[in-house]
């Protein structure tokens, strides 16, 4: 929390009430516009703290309208009523007035260009003129434009231009190549011309709008343009960038936005009417970010966010010190702290903080906090933030000046229990914990720091220091000195302030006794402190230094340390503390970029050695250690993402080290304010010592009531209270809570106009020491060094530490420690040692939880820490158990909340015992929800209202449940009322006890009806009850029917000779029952075919054939030899199948024959009958492998016999597969051969693996079209090899070659295969003996002639004398035509004859191959183009009538020896 100081401005004597107000916008200088009623009005510049620049005053005698700053230089547009302007410069105080003729109506418009090089004024006139402005700040002569509207003008804003390119980026991109960069740095061709713009561009278009509600567009070129018109004045004007959108608000609070175009067309978007009074006195604020503002005297501010579309409005707290229908005046927002003043119509100033939150999805949302008021005097009218985020200037309207408010924070210090804590710009709130007295002390200026010990309190106020003794109640001054020291220092009766390069060391009243030098190097302190007897000294080129005070001069430990050499990147030092025994510094420090530095840094001054803990990370550095590895988690848990903000040093212990922390993303880290209230601050407590390092103590959030931590001093934490300021005195926020001292805070309600006294500092226990804040040093001591030793986990030191320690409470705070330790080893002593046995059996009986954590919660909950018990079962996601603990404390909101979202398991548990407390509690109403919920209430909630039967009777009523029904039913029919009983059975359905009641009332009738009506058994089984007991059979029987209890039924029909009946009944009811009226048929020796039928249902099979046999019931026969299966009696079968053998029903004989296991006899009669065996007869002719009726032998026998018959019967495919069980596989073969399927005679042939059946498949696979499918020629090749059948491979080969040369003339492939052949028999030879030899020498013969004639056709291009004289010499051989058909050589020849022209030659060949062969076809083996060719040069025509006879006849000599060749 901040302090206001508020500075009056020190207005001239001539000055009247301030009406303007104007801020520089990056200058600490306000200007001020008054009106005076005799005089006339005046315009006066003042500095921050409200002095007076004498040199820049103006008065005339009219009022200013209008006070607008340059932008970026110190000069002030005025404009005045009259309509006259002038520029005036700070601090010289010249004015530069605009030419009279300008304007002569009241000023009402004037806006700088964002540069400042432009300025626009306007007046009620409607006359506008813009004027250039030179860099000096010079007014350049007439104005550049000048343009009469006729209308008053109301506003006008810049329209802002886009941001010029990044030249960084366009170089990275014209050296990667990009030619459009290139070009942007290429004058000549960038923009036809024009000079590449390095930086932004000022925009000099402007918008202005009249009172008409008429807006107008001016753009560079001077050129006015009416661009739209709304309903009434404009107010105010907004221009979005990122939308080009431009926003109006009239004085009749409507908002519009219009979507500007590049040409200036505009388009509106939307129009909205604000909700607020409007009107001449509402202040409206456009923040850069798109969001309005708008304060129009009520109680309440609206905001408008016009990027998002939302709206909202704030409103005042009464409890924060604001009295009841205080209205809001005016507004200002502070961009850079996202701070929102208000002033209200009493005098004070309200103030909101903006901030940014996410939520678990990630969606971002607004929030605005409101703070503790700022007051002045008067009704606000006007406010405004100033260039310095801390400055805010106030005017009131009943108030002739204007205050400015600057922002401090609330300075506060504690030493050897004293504290001192700033409560107002001029009050402190002291607190003296030695005599626990508290006294306010007002001071006679501003406090702008403040330190204590026990006897002296040093305030200083910027420019002097005065120090004050306490004297009973009060303070009296001991001394008072100049100092323009920013730190200051306290120790005995020594003070100690600061210049450049040195420290000094003071009296009371001022006296230098002892300068502490530091070189230039070193530089100059800035930060001080003192802890026990010792001061730490901080520079501004971070070094730092310690000195020790107990002498009677300050002696230096060790050297000035530069810590720039140790830690990266240090920008700054922000905080140097001691600890109490001078040995250990620790530093926080600000990085090079400006932000706090997430690490707090100890520097070891007699090691001479620096650590560190990350609080980003929760981890120290890596070569310090946590005591365990479950501590280590439990810091990066609890203490990762955070920032320090504070640090102390126990003012006694030096072991002890505490500091604040934040999250890094807190708004604290870019707040100026060290004492903003701040979220989620959580507090760490180190132990810091040479040999253990760095220790996490204890960490603990830190109590939502107070503000900040102001000391460490064990016991205690010192923590300061939050304040609300009320008008006439100080209140504290933690109302009702008991201070340390047992003291009830009072409430605002209660508190006195004027508090003398305000407790501003409390005090709170350590984790340690709950319970022993009044102990002695000793037992203090020794918990520390218990808490110390149980840190680094040495168990033998904790305990001697304590062993002398004989107080129950000692051992329950140490048994506390053991909670946050989890140390549940000590624990169990420290228990003992209290002697608390109910705790000690809990913590025995946690132990079969498997979590840590769980168990820990057992402890803290015996040791009454609850909220840490809430934590740790919520750590470790036990939320079963936390679900217990809510209930066990009384908490049952948390634990329905716990088992709906997290335990649901025991959900309707919760829900149950939540009723159960609330009954007990006497709330009924709310125990029905919950026992519904729980699905209960059918018992409880009858249990709970039976005492009250009206509301218990409206309650069923209302419930429509059908258990509830039937049980109130069943009360009133308790009750004797029989007809209200019948109602409530009939809303719940329950037709049994309407039957039974029926039935009660003598109605058989009508029970009978509701009976038969609902079906329902039981009410059927009630009303045959009846009837047979009134000896009406037929009826009982019907209800015992409808009720399926046909046993009684039976029984009846029996005992009354209804056998029409009883067959019907015995088929719906049990085996038994059918036995049972089996046997009753069987006696009365009538309706055997009923018994057989029952026989046979009850599944007694053997029993039905019987009968069936003994009265020749041969339909029933049939219908029972259906059923029977192999489980059946063999002999039952064998008589079965006799029985259908002997009537022609040979199937199902066989059947029976198969079922008994009599395989050949079934077989023999499909045989002698001539049975088709189908698949699923084989099957069960099959006999399993390990079946033990046929041995293996006997079942291969078995399958051949089946596989015989089902070759018999041309079943091939069923008889392969018996072939092929049986282990026969040739004989398989052979089936499958038969059948012609080719696809599974070559799967067979592959799966089996035998030579036999490979060569048996090849030889089938010949048969057929292997001429023209490459598979089947594929597949021959294969078996005939796999089958080592390579004479006959030899063979195929052969007549392969034969058909290449007779189909195709294609002696290649021919010679081709008969090597192959060759090849074959070759290998073969062995084998057959001579038999091979001479087919070899024949195929070798053949491969010659085959090879000559291949020769001689390939050599007809190079030498054809050498071809035709090979072909003549093939003729020549007598075995020719076998290898090499004779009409291929003969039509060669007469080929070449032809092509060369020697017909002659070429018809004598003709005539000797017709000769040779007198049927041949010629015209097969000479080309027709070379027989016309011959025709035409010998003048004979061939005749083709015999020869085509001929060709017939060769063709089917052929065919007849290529079947020859298949077969």
């Amino acid at each position: 929390m901040a302090v206001y100081f508020d500075h009056r401005v020190e207005a001239p004597d001539s000055g009247g009430a301030a009406v303007l107000i104007s801020w520089h916008s990056s200058v600490c200088v306000l200007a001020v516009g008054s009106v005076n009623a005799s005089t006339g009005g005046c315009v006066d510049l003042y500095l921050q703290q409200g002095e007076h620049v004498e040199l820049c005053h103006v008065e005339r005698g009219f009022s200013p309208s209008l006070l607008q700053w340059h932008p970026t230089k110190p000069l002030l547009a005025v404009g005045w009523e009259t309509g006259e302007t002038i520029l005036l410069s700070h601090p010289s105080g010249e004015h530069t007035p605009l030419p009279n003729n300008t304007h002569t109506a009241c000023i009402t418009v004037l806006e700088w260009s964002s540069n400042g090089s432009r300025l626009v004024t306007g007046d009620q006139a409607g006359v506008m003129a813009v004027w250039r402005v030179d860099a000096r700040g010079k007014l350049q002569g007439s104005p550049l434009i000048k343009h009469d509207y006729s209308k008053p003008l109301t506003c006008c804003i810049f329209r802002p231009t886009a941001p010029a390119e990044d030249v960084a980026m366009l170089a990275r991109a014209a050296v990667s190549g990009d030619e459009s960069a290139l070009d942007m740095f290429n004058w000549k061709k960038s923009n036809k011309g024009a000079v590449f713009a390095m930086g932004s561009q000022e925009g000099l278009a402007f918008y202005i709008s009249a009172a008409d509600g008429s807006v107008y567009s001016v753009d560079e070129q001077a050129r006015s343009v009416a661009l739209l018109s709304v309903e009434s004045a404009v107010q105010k004007m907004w221009y979005s960038k990122r939308r080009a959108v431009l926003a109006v608000v009239t004085e009749s609070l409507q908002l519009s936005q219009f979507s500007v175009g590049p040409e200036g067309f505009t388009q509106e978007i939307s129009k909205v009417k604000l909700s607020s009074r409007g009107g001449q006195h509402t202040d409206v604020v456009w923040t850069e970010n798109g969001l309005l503002i708008t304060a129009s005297g009520e109680q309440h501010i609206r905001l408008w966010d016009v990027e998002l579309d939302d709206h909202y409005a704030l409103s005042l707290d009464e409890s924060l010190g604001f009295e009841k229908g205080e209205l809001l005046n005016c507004v200002s927002f502070c961009i850079s702290k996202q701070v929102l003043a208000a002033g209200t119509s009493m005098g004070r100033v309200a103030l909101w903080h903006m901030v940014t939150v996410s939520d678990q999805k990630g969606d971002t949302k607004t929030q605005w906090k409101l703070q503790t008021p700022a007051e002045v005097e008067g009704n606000i009218s006007q406010l405004q933030w100033g260039s310095s985020s801390h400055l805010l200037a106030v005017c009131s309207s009943n108030s002739s000046s204007v205050v400015i408010l600057s922002e401090h924070v609330m300075c506060s210090h504690y030493s050897q229990q004293m504290a001192a804590v700033q409560l107002t710009p001029t009050q402190l709130g002291l607190a003296n914990f030695n005599t626990n007295t508290h006294i306010t002390f007002h001071a006679d200026t501003h406090i702008r720091a403040v330190q204590v010990t026990k006897d002296m309190v040093a305030v200083w106020n910027g420019k002097y220091i005065t120090v004050y003794e306490p004297s009973g109640q009060t303070l009296r001054s001991a001394g008072s000195f100049q100092c323009e020291s920013a730190a200051l220092a306290l120790h005995d009766e020594n003070i100690y302030t600061i210049e450049p390069n040195r420290v000094q060391i003071r009296t009371p009243q001022g006296t230098v006794k002892q300068l502490l030098v530091f070189s230039e190097v070193e530089g100059n302190p800035t930060l001080l402190s003192v802890c026990g007897s010792y001061l730490a000294v901080g520079t501004d080129t971070s070094h730092v230094r310690v000195f020790n005070l107990t002498r009677r001069e300050a002696k230096p430990l060790g050297v000035t340390k530069n810590l720039c050499e140790l830690i990266p990147d240090l920008g700054a030092l922000r905080s140097v503390k001691c600890n109490a025994s001078g040995s250990q510094l620790s530093v926080l420090v600000t990085q090079v970029n400006g932000r706090p530095d997430n690490k707090v840094y100890f520097y070891d001054i007699e090691l001479d050695t620096l650590s560190y803990f990350d609080f980003f990370t929760g981890r120290p550095e890596s070569s310090l250690a946590l005591s365990d590895d479950s501590q280590r988690t439990r810091c990066e848990g609890e203490l990762a993402a955070r920032c320090p903000v504070s640090q102390f040093w126990d003012e006694n212990e030096p072991r002890l080290f505490v500091c604040e922390t934040v999250p890094v993303n807190s708004d604290l880290l870019r707040s100026s304010q060290s004492q903003t209230e701040k979220e989620d601050v959580m507090v760490v407590t180190f132990f810091v010592t040479q040999e253990h390092g760095l220790l996490l103590q204890d960490s603990q959030p830190k109590p939502a009531t107070l503000l900040s931590l102001l000391a460490l001093d064990t016991p205690y934490y010192y923590y300061i209270c939050k304040l609300l300021f009320r008008r006439g005195g100080l209140v504290l926020p933690d109302l009702g809570e008991v201070g340390d001292q047992g003291q009830a805070v009072s409430s605002p309600a209660e508190a006195p106009l004027v508090p003398s006294a305000p407790q501003m500092v409390v005090r709170r226990a350590l984790r340690d020491f709950v319970g022993l804040e009044s102990c002695e040093k000793q037992t203090r001591d020794a918990m520390l060094n218990f808490s110390f030793y149980l840190t680094i986990g040495d168990m033998d030191e904790a305990f001697k530490a304590i062993k002398l320690i004989k107080s129950e409470a000692v051992w329950e705070n140490m048994a506390r420690m053991c909670v946050k330790s989890r140390r549940l080893d000590v624990a169990r002593v420290c228990l003992g040692n209290m002697g608390n046995a109910r705790a000690a059996r809990a913590l025995r009986d946690a132990e079969k939880e498997p979590e840590l954590e769980a168990q820990v919660a057992v402890l803290a909950t015996q040791l009454g820490m609850l909220e840490d018990a809430e934590h740790l079962y919520k750590s470790c996601g036990r939320f079963d158990l936390l679900n217990k603990f809510y209930q066990a404390a009384g908490q049952w909101q948390q634990a329905v909340e716990t088992a709906e979202t997290h335990d649901r398991i025991h959900l309707r548990t919760t829900y149950y015992s939540y009723a159960k407390h609330l009954e007990a509690m006497g709330d009924k109403t709310l125990a029905l929800v919950y026992f519904e919920k729980s699905d209960t209430h059918r018992f409880e909630v009858p249990r709970m209202l039976m005492e009250d039967n009206v509301s218990l009777e409206i309650y069923i009523n209302k419930m429509k449940d059908k258990d509830l029904y039937k049980w109130w039913g069943h009360y009133l029919e308790s009750q004797s009322d029989m007809e209200a009983a019948l109602h409530y059975y009939a809303f719940a359905q329950d037709y049994l006890s309407q039957v039974r009641v029926h039935c009660y009332l003598g109605n058989i009738q009508k029970a009978s009806e509701i009976a038969n009506e609902t079906g329902n058994r039981a009410a059927s089984y009630h009303v045959a009850r009846q009837y047979e007991g009134q000896d009406e059979i037929s009826q009982s029987v019907h209800f015992y029917t409808r009720a399926q209890a046909y046993n009684n039924a039976i029984r009846l029909c029996k005992e009354n000779n209804l056998d029409e009946q009883l067959m019907n009944l015995a088929l719906l009811s049990n085996p038994e029952d059918m036995m049972d009226t089996a046997m009753y048929y069987e006696e009365k020796g009538t309706h055997m075919d009923r018994a057989v039928m029952l026989y046979h249902k009850a599944g007694h099979v053997s029993k039905a054939l019987e009968l069936a046999f003994a009265t020749e019931q041969f339909g029933a026969l049939q219908l029972i030899a259906e059923d029977l299966n192999e489980t059946s009696d063999p002999a039952l079968l064998a008589r079965c199948s006799d029985f259908f053998i002997k009537h022609a029903q040979y199937q199902k004989a066989v059947e029976l024959l198969v079922a008994a296991k009599k395989y050949h006899e079934a077989l023999q009669l499909c045989l002698d009958q001539s049975l088709n065996i189908t698949e699923d007869l084989a099957e069960s002719l099959t006999v399993s492998k390990d079946s033990t009726h046929l041995s293996e032998a006997e079942r291969k026998e078995l399958l051949e016999k089946i596989a015989d018959c089902c070759m018999r019967q041309g079943n091939y495919h069923l008889a392969t597969k018996k072939y092929t069980q049986a282990g026969n596989k040739i004989k398989a073969m052979r089936a499958l051969l038969k059948s012609g399927d080719t696809e599974k005679i070559v799967f067979f042939a592959g799966v089996s693996r035998q030579k036999e059946i490979y060569i048996m498949a090849a030889n089938y696979l010949q048969s057929l079209d292997w001429r023209n499918d490459p598979d089947i020629m594929k597949n021959i090749i294969g078996f005939y090899t796999k089958g080592r059948a390579l004479d006959l491979l030899a063979g195929f080969y052969e007549a392969c070659a034969e058909v290449e040369i007779d189909d195709y003339q294609n002696y290649e492939k021919a010679y081709g295969a008969l090597t192959e052949a060759c090849k074959c028999l070759t290998k073969a030879k062995s084998r057959s003996g001579d038999e091979a030899d001479s087919r070899i020498l024949i195929l070798t013969h053949k491969l010659g002639l085959i090879k000559r004639f291949i020769q001689a056709r390939r050599m007809h291009e190079e030498d054809p004398v050498e071809a035709v004289r090979v072909c003549e010499s093939l003729l020549e051989e007598k075995d020719l035509d076998p290898a090499v058909r004779i009409g291929d050589v003969y039509g060669f020849l007469v080929e070449y004859y032809c092509h060369h022209g020697n017909f002659q030659q070429a018809w004598s060949k003709i005539e000797e191959l017709r000769s040779t062969r007198p049927n041949i076809n010629v015209s097969l083996y000479v080309s027709q183009t070379s027989l016309e060719a011959l025709q035409n040069a010998a003048g004979i025509r061939l005749v083709y009538g015999n020869t085509n006879d001929a060709h017939a006849a060769d063709d089917e000599e052929e065919v007849e020896e290529d079947e020859n060749i298949n077969h």
